[in-house]
Formats: C-alpha cells, sequence, structure tokens
C-alpha cells in the first residue's frame, strides 16, 4: 500500500470514529431527556405522595401532642375550675327554695373574684356608680347640673352647681337643699330619688323647689348636655411678677382642651412662671396626661413608662418643643394615680418645685370593662413609673417642699388662709429672682 493510500484510509477511520462518537453523544442527550422528563411512573408518583402526606400528619401529630402534654395539667384544672363554677351557679338557679336573680348572682361571682386579688383598685362598680364614674371621666353629662349628697338629716343638698347648666341660670347655689321636684316630695329620701327621676323622665323639663338661706324657691330647669368644667385659670400679680395659675380637678376626656385653652390664654398674657395646682386630684385618662405633659416638652423627653409582665416601655413626649418658664406644682395627700404621673414628669423631667404634703402613692394602671347589663369592673394590668424609672405605688411623691394645710384653713377657707397656695407662689417668686 503505497503512503498516500495510507493517508486516506486514516481520514476514512478518523471520519468514521467521529460518526459514532457524534451518534453515541446524541442517543446519551436523548435518553437523559427522558430520564429528566419523567423520572417516575404514575404509580410510583402517587405513592409518593402518600408518603408525603402520611410524614405531615404525623409531625403534626407530634407536634400538637407535645403542645397538649406540655400544658396539659393547666387547661385540666382551668377546665375543672370553671366547670364548678357553672354546675354550682345552675344548682342554684334549680335548687335554692325562692327565685333567684341570674344577673345578681353573675356580678356577685365577679366581685368575688375581683375581691380576691388582693388589689384595692381591682373592683366591680355598680351600675349607679359606672354611671357616675363614665360621666366624670367623660367630661361630660346629660343632666340638669346638679351634683348632690345626703347630709345628716337626709336632706338633699347641694354641693356643686356645674357651668353652662339651667341650674346655674336659675341662680341655684351650693349649700341649698332641694325639696320637690315636680309632684316628688323629696324630704327625708336618698339622692338617687332625684338623681334616677331626673335622668328618665321623657321630656327633660322638672319644676325645682328648694331653700336657698332659709328661703323658699322655685325654679325650672331643663336636661341637657353639660361639659363639666375640670380646668380653671387666673393671673396672679403680686411683688413686681406676672404669674399664672391653673386648678386641675381630674384628668377627664374633655380636660386636655380646657388645659390647652387655659394654658395658651396664659402664655399671651406674657406670664413669667405658672404655679398648677393637682390637689385633690385623684386621676383619670393615661392619654390625657400625656397629651397635657406634651404641650411643655419636645419630642426627646421621656414623661413616664409603663410594666406588665414582659417588658418595660418608655413613652415619650410627642410635643415640639420644650419650654423654659419656671413651674411650681401644689399637691396633697389626696393627688394620685395621673396626677401623680403629671407631677413626677414635671420634677423630675422639667425640674419643677413641688410644694404642699406627700401625695397618695398610687402608680397602677387599671384597665375598665362593661358588662352587658351595663355594669363595669376595673382591674389592674400595669406599672406605671417615673420618667427616670421609679415606682411611686405606696411610697407617693415628696415634695421639695412639705407645706401643710393650717388649721384656718380649715376653719375659713379662703385663699388668704391658704397656705400651701402662697407658699407655691412664694417659691416661683424666688425663681423669678433667680435665689
Amino acid at each position: 500500500m503505497d503512503k498516500q493510500t495510507e493517508n486516506v484510509n486514516e481520514k476514512e477511520l478518523q471520519t468514521d470514529i467521529k460518526k459514532v462518537e457524534k451518534t453515541q453523544k446524541a442517543k446519551k442527550q436523548k435518553s437523559k431527556k427522558q430520564h429528566t422528563k419523567n423520572p417516575f411512573t404514575n404509580v410510583e408518583v402517587i405513592f409518593l405522595v402518600v408518603v408525603t402526606a402520611m410524614v405531615s400528619i404525623l409531625m403534626t401529630y407530634v407536634f400538637v401532642s407535645a403542645y397538649y402534654l406540655k400544658n396539659e395539667s393547666q387547661i385540666t384544672t382551668t377546665d375543672t375550675a370553671l366547670q364548678e363554677f357553672i354546675d354550682t351557679y345552675q344548682n342554684v338557679i334549680d335548687e335554692y327554695y325562692e327565685d333567684v336573680d341570674e344577673q345578681e348572682l353573675i356580678d356577685n361571682a365577679i366581685k368575688g373574684m375581683l375581691s380576691g386579688l388582693d388589689d384595692p383598685y381591682s373592683t366591680y362598680l355598680d351600675e349607679d356608680t359606672s354611671s357616675s364614674f363614665d360621666a366624670t371621666l367623660a367630661g361630660t353629662y346629660q343632666g340638669v347640673g346638679l351634683e348632690v349628697y345626703n347630709d345628716n338629716d337626709m336632706n338633699i343638698v347641694v354641693s356643686r352647681v356645674f357651668e353652662n347648666s339651667s341650674a346655674a341660670e336659675a341662680g341655684i347655689q351650693a349649700g341649698d337643699i332641694i325639696k320637690k321636684v315636680d309632684d316628688k316630695d323629696l324630704t327625708n329620701k336618698a339622692t338617687s330619688e332625684f338623681s334616677d327621676y331626673t335622668k328618665s323622665k321623657k321630656d327633660g323639663t322638672f319644676e325645682v323647689v328648694y331653700v336657698h338661706n332659709g328661703e323658699e324657691k322655685t325654679a325650672k330647669l331643663e336636661r341637657n348636655i353639660i361639659i363639666i368644667q375640670s380646668v380653671s385659670s387666673e393671673i396672679i400679680e403680686q411683688n413686681n411678677h406676672k404669674m399664672g395659675y391653673i386648678k386641675i380637678d381630674i384628668f377627664s376626656a374633655t380636660t386636655y382642651s380646657q388645659f390647652k385653652k387655659s394654658l395658651e390664654k396664659l402664655e399671651k398674657e406674657n406670664v413669667e412662671g405658672i404655679v398648677i395646682d393637682v390637689r385633690d386630684n385623684t386621676g383619670g385618662h393615661l392619654t390625657v396626661v400625656s397629651d397635657m405633659l406634651s404641650l411643655f416638652f419636645d419630642k426627646k423627653h421621656v414623661i413616664y413608662q409603663i410594666e406588665d409582665k414582659d417588658k418595660k416601655t418608655k413613652y415619650y413626649s410627642t410635643g415640639s418643643e420644650t419650654k423654659d418658664y419656671p413651674i411650681v406644682v401644689l399637691q396633697n395627700e389626696a393627688s394620685a394615680s395621673a396626677s401623680e404621673l403629671f407631677t413626677a414628669a414635671l420634677q423630675e423631667e422639667y425640674g419643677a418645685k413641688v410644694v404642699g404634703t406627700k401625695s397618695y402613692g398610687k402608680g397602677t394602671v387599671q384597665e375598665l370593662n362593661t358588662l352587658q347589663d351595663g355594669t363595669q369592673y376595673k382591674f389592674t394590668t400595669k406599672k406605671w413609673l417615673t420618667p427616670k424609672g421609679n415606682w411611686i405605688h405606696e411610697k407617693g411623691i415628696t415634695p421639695d417642699i412639705t407645706v401643710e394645710l393650717n388649721d384656718n384653713y380649715l376653719e375659713n377657707p379662703t385663699r388668704e388662709n391658704d397656705n400651701q397656695f402662697q407658699e407655691a407662689f412664694s417659691t416661683l417668686e424666688e425663681q423669678l429672682n433667680g435665689k
């Protein structure tokens, strides 16, 4: 074989080898595609689905069983105690020898439950108390504008007359005695006889007979919406200083707007400092206090803290500026709860001076719930702390300057005899004089 023929045959062989390799490669790729497209038969797919479902069910059962076993004792205890209550309730309903008021039984059960908490602020409120409580915190109510009480002789005596009411327009004053409403004689009657009647009469108009300074008078009254005035203010000028005075009776839903209006009015009059009086203020809405404090602080300032079972949270002012004039807070032993929160924030975060006696010492927050019959109950859910994290519960806020109210004021309650009031303004003057 010559060399040229050998080269030709070698080329043909190489060509054939390439063809074979190409064919084998094509077969492998085809086989791979077929394998990827359908790796399992239909029977195998069904088997895998069933197995996966069974494993999922088994794992769910394991986790649920573990959780149930962990909480079984608690669930069993709760269910058993609740069933005992239901059985006792039903037994009394069915077997007691006289008719039973079912709602009264439930109310008494709730009272007992709350009394077992050993907390004086967790309590049940009956319908009358709930109504009065709601009106006080709401800052508005429907009525003729009179707050009354029974004296030792069972007279119905006026303790307060609300502004912008028909009673105020008629000239009725604190200390007057209500003798009759329409044809209803109120001699030796409880105050509820008067209040229930004025609430329930459909047309809302009344003729009231009352005694003022020994003289019997008659007035026509009308029931309407009354805004309870919880803030009063005035300007005190003495010793060449112009100072503001604001009295806050309670932190109701309408207190913020009243306070803001009073504060802005005093600031427009260019007062040099302010005395804020929260004596006998027993508290109110936490949100209202927050809004009022935000009038004095910018957003960098903590105004209080809340602590529950799980965590402690700081609450900051929502205001845009921090005031710079001196403030004195006037408090006494009846200043409690929200008024203490208000005072603590101004004392710790603003540097306000506190004058008077040690405050009440209530550092807890209650949740209010209303039942279907209109009665309510409240129970303690949280602690509130001062901006620096102090808990004043059962301790109170210690004033910077302690002043006991003197006997002269108790015998003759005038501004001149109010030595706590006088000391508060003396303290403010000292600050204004740079002492």
